[in-house]
């Protein structure tokens, strides 16, 4: 196939692991770009589309505006309008890449009935993932490539979960998710009383040193409206933030950026890597070393930082030909790798980290489990939102749940279960367990 419109042509349609969607266009015409339906005069159909792209879009469960515009959806919601196309586009095969990486745990069972649901009708469906649950949910067969090279291919029945990763990562993965320590520290981190909006219940969390504390909830339920208040991205209704026993100064400045951020020993991992975190064109030396910069005065000398550039790709077991790889040129685990190597070496005491292992493997994932454990030992707190459950129970030692913009129940992660934490999610039922 020698481009895009030939393999669409043959009936083969694809969602990608990056979103492909072009912002500044509705939804409707990203559903259709390159194949407008036509009026008999010639002109591009707008009703025909609208009517179609609310179709697809239901058929998933989602009631979107067909004319509302890209850059105003979530990540999940994408993702949802990327999956449509894919299957409005009535392909005989459909490549899905990582396709529940911005999704919940209820969003993954809406768009795995939808999988079930093109197999019954005849189509083949290759499924990228390193979520292990899904390949044996969905999956008849498993093929592994790692570095480009086939390494095998196996019946999801006669194979185990173990012996699958054994085959991605090249060994087996001892310890998925590091110990817990049960040692806690001061208070790093108190909200009081804070209100999202006008309308949501007020909200109340501590955070302190040596603790991985995690928000969970359903897509837009406010997690990571509330997260992204304590660096001023959103301005609460009312409320009060302390860190380090020291209240700021409300609402936060929307534009005081990393510098403001790390002057307060706080560092701030968004979702999107590429869109928010990283500056992709530049190497991994820049990369890192913007977090190292913006903890110094404005003006002061430049100073190198070779050798702690260095040791932090060391440490963080970053795979690239040297410290001047463009940071594009990575895979997504080693990315997010230098994405928190930036802020893992310029001494901070706060993460606020949404998302820490999407798209990423598995062999990946627990290296990054590690190695925030491994800052809260050293006297480091972490604030983690994620999509993915099983990661929150694994990693984190209390759960925070939300819904309707405010904490509905609280859990240590020792004791919860996906059953408890989906439950609190669409219930909103008050639960405080210490």
């Amino acid at each position: 196939l020698k481009s895009p419109r030939a393999a669409l042509d043959a009936g083969i349609s694809t969602v990608f692991q990056e979103h492909s969607l072009l912002p500044n266009l509705s939804i409707a015409e990203n559903m259709f770009l390159g194949r407008e339906p036509t009026t008999r005069f010639g002109s591009i159909d707008y009703p025909a589309m609208k009517s179609q792209t609310a179709r697809a879009l239901g058929e998933l469960g989602l009631t979107l505006d067909p004319s509302q515009l890209v850059s105003n959806l979530t990540i999940a919601e994408r993702q949802f309008v990327e999956i449509a196309h894919c299957i409005q586009a009535d392909a005989s095969v459909l490549i899905l890449d990582e396709p529940t990486a911005a999704l919940n745990a209820a969003d993954v069972d809406v768009l795995n009935r939808n999988i079930r649901r093109l197999r019954d009708k005849g189509k083949a469906i290759v499924y990228i993932s390193h979520r292990m649950e899904e390949i044996f949910e969905l999956c008849d067969t498993v093929t592994v490539l790692k570095d480009g090279a086939l390494v095998g291919t196996k019946t999801v029945s006669e194979i185990t979960t173990d012996e699958l990763i054994a085959m991605m990562v090249g060994r087996e993965l001892q310890d998925l998710f590091p110990d817990r320590t049960g040692d806690v520290g001061d208070e790093i981190l108190r909200v009081e009383n804070l209100k999202i909006t006008e309308t949501s219940q007020p909200l109340s969390l501590t955070l302190h040193k040596g603790e991985i504390v995690a928000l969970a909830g359903l897509e837009g339920q406010g997690q990571q409206r509330f997260l992204r208040s304590l660096i001023g991205r959103y301005h609460p209704f009312a409320g009060t933030i302390s860190i380090n026993g020291k209240a700021l100064k409300m609402p936060l400045p929307a534009s005081a950026g990393v510098r403001y951020l790390q002057q307060l020993k706080v560092g701030f991992v968004p979702e999107d890597r590429k869109e928010e975190g990283l500056f992709l064109a530049l190497p991994i030396a820049h990369n890192i070393a913007i977090g190292l910069h913006s903890r110094r005065p404005e003006l002061a000398p430049a100073r190198p930082y070779r050798n702690v550039i260095a040791r932090m790709m060391e440490v963080m077991n970053i795979k690239a030909a040297g410290l001047s790889a463009a940071v594009g040129s990575l895979s997504g685990g080693n990315q997010q790798k230098v994405l928190l190597g930036r802020y893992l070496a310029a001494d901070l005491d706060l993460l606020l980290v949404e998302e820490p292992t999407r798209g990423v493997d598995i062999g990946a994932k627990s290296e990054i489990y590690h190695l925030l454990r491994d800052f809260t030992a050293k006297g480091g707190a972490v604030l983690v939102l994620s999509r993915e459950t099983i990661e929150l129970i694994g990693l984190c030692d209390r759960i925070y749940v939300v819904h309707h913009d405010t904490i509905v129940a609280e859990m240590p992660a020792a004791q919860a279960s996906e059953h408890k934490i989906l439950d609190a999610a669409l219930m909103g039922g008050s639960t405080r367990q210490h």
